[in-house]
């Protein structure tokens, strides 16, 4: 079995190919290619991690990285593959694809030993104006969400239901001009 390092040594790969093969199942780019309708995946550090120096990508992060559409040289990665700040730039200049996904780099991931939650929230605040005070702004809709789920930092236990608790709960916030309040 292969082992996933929390916290892998620099730099960090963005080549996964000894780590686990391949994968081939579709993804949702590969959907979203189908359909003909843009999208890219937005990570922090990406291009310094491809270029062998260290980096705050989190490669364990990044689901892209293990498909085959996605690895080293392929159009899929050329394409869809891209640095944060590329999509500040893009935000900015209202040149964002249809969909696009943005994982921060791990000094904003707010997980302990690795980036505050203030830190990360000023972060977010930043890719969020960014794309509302931008010309994409008035017609966006943005989802902000979490990989932590289970109660663990509620401010109340969640019920016991059985021995997983309550299931996947995944914060999520919707912003949009025209998202309904409540």
């Amino acid at each position: 079995n292969t082992v996933y390092p929390r916290n892998p040594p620099y730099p960090p790969r963005a080549d996964t190919a000894e780590l686990l093969p391949p994968q081939t199942l579709p993804t949702i780019g590969d959907r979203l290619s189908e359909k003909g309708i843009s999208w890219a995946w937005y990570s922090g550090g990406w291009d310094s991690a491809i270029a062998g120096k260290p980096s705050i990508y989190a490669y364990n992060h990044e689901p892209f990285v293990y498909f085959a559409n996605y690895g080293p040289g392929t159009e899929g990665r050329r394409l869809h593959l891209k640095d944060e700040t590329n999509f500040l730039a893009a935000a900015k200049a209202g040149t964002l694809p249809s969909v696009s996904f943005v994982k921060p780099g791990r000094e904003f991931d707010e997980h302990p030993g690795s980036g505050t939650v203030l830190r990360g929230e000023n972060h977010a605040v930043e890719l969020i104006n960014a794309v509302l005070n931008g010309p994409n702004g008035d017609d966006a809709l943005l989802i902000l969400t979490y990989d932590e789920n289970g109660g663990f930092w509620d401010h109340v236990a969640p019920p016991v239901i059985d021995r997983w608790g309550p299931g996947t709960r995944i914060p999520a916030i919707i912003i949009s001009r025209y998202a309904k309040k409540g």
